[in-house]
């Protein structure tokens, strides 16, 4: 309240009970002895709608308390019209009415409290949120399409007059007083909604996020490609070994690549062609007690190999090796003691190793 208003009510003769008489609020009971009529007949008149509640609240025994100004339900009994509705025989009319279920305290109570948040709001948008604050969320995003109008409804909408965890039956049953449930109450709350709503667009468009738009980032400058690296490659001459080096099969030998021109095997050296290389080849292993089966005899001849290549003759010749010779037995120490034995000893002990 503002500071005037106050001083007004202080000014007024008979403050403050005057002021308290006025804002006294009184439940069943006590509003039925204050009309001097009996309770139920009381409750009868508020389902009908003729009095109605400014507050309510809910017990320990989750019940539902209203409260009526205690100055208005004196001057309901001071009005000459309502003579018949508190004595006598209730009209059949309303008795009808009754027996089918109606009870407009909730919604009486939904009215009176929305012009109470009407006559507080200041801006157009607290208007738009003090008429959404009694639609369900359906309605509301029926009539509100726009996202970040919603958002700034709900900023406005104030909060609901209820008790209880959220999920609990004392907030099922609040959320069904405080939300209007019949449907020409829903249309003329949207009625109203749509047009506060177009108020306060005009008043002030409702906030959105401002647009970043971030320059893009600077173009690296385009560089010349390097040429590729070319990679000189040598030609490489395959290495032609004969069969029996490897332990093949002369006759079944072949080889990847044939070997072009003629070619000649000259004594003491590798065979020269007009094609791949040939490497003189050295054979290990050679039986002990003789020669390598198909070679030589004699010590001082090279030995001779031939074979086959892709259908043409090939023959190939390596000097004599220690290896392709005939083994010879070990030599014995000597059978006197001497000088040949103190030789023969010193050629067999290791040497010492020199610093």
């Amino acid at each position: 309240m503002e500071r005037a208003e106050i001083d007004r009510l202080r000014a007024q003769e008979g403050h403050p009970e005057n002021l308290r008489a006025r804002v006294q609020a009184v439940g069943t009971s006590q509003g039925a002895a204050l009309m001097e009529i009996p309770a139920g007949r009381f409750t009868r008149l508020a389902r009908l709608g003729l009095l109605v509640p400014v507050k309510w609240y809910m017990n320990r025994y989750r019940v539902v308390v209203w409260l009526y100004l205690a100055e208005e339900l004196r001057a309901f009994t001071a009005d000459a019209k309502n003579a018949h509705l508190l004595k006598g025989r209730t009209p059949e009319n309303l008795r009808g009415r009754l027996e089918a279920g109606l009870d407009l305290r909730a919604r009486n109570w939904r009215g009176r409290h929305l012009g109470f948040l009407l006559r507080q709001a200041e801006e157009p948008w607290a208007r738009a949120g003090a008429l959404a604050a009694f639609l369900s969320p359906v309605e509301i995003a029926d009539v509100v399409r726009d996202p970040y109008e919603r958002a700034c409804l709900n900023r406005f909408r104030p909060a609901q007059a209820g008790q209880g965890a959220p999920g609990s039956p004392v907030a099922d049953l609040a959320a069904r007083i405080t939300t209007a449930q019949d449907a020409d109450e829903i249309e003329w709350l949207r009625s109203d909604l749509a047009h506060a709503l177009e108020e306060a667009r005009a008043f002030a468009p409702a906030p959105r996020p401002a647009v970043r738009r971030s320059a893009p980032p600077p173009r690296a400058a385009a560089r010349p490609i390097p040429p590729m690296a070319r990679t000189a490659t040598r030609a490489t001459e395959p290495t032609v070994r004969p069969p029996w080096a490897l332990g093949e099969d002369p006759a079944g030998a072949r080889a990847t690549e044939p070997l072009p021109g003629p070619f000649e095997a000259k004594k003491g050296r590798p065979a020269e062609v007009s094609g791949p290389r040939i490497r003189p080849v050295t054979v290990m292993g050679a039986p002990s007690g003789g020669p390598l089966p198909g070679t030589s005899e004699s010590k001082d001849e090279p030995v001779t190999r031939a074979f086959e290549w892709h259908g043409a003759p090939v023959t190939l010749s390596a000097p004599a090796s220690p290896a392709l010779r005939t083994r010879r037995p070990a030599k014995s120490a000597p059978a006197r003691p001497g000088r040949g034995l103190r030789a023969w000893l010193r050629r067999r002990s290791p040497r010492p190793a020199r610093l």
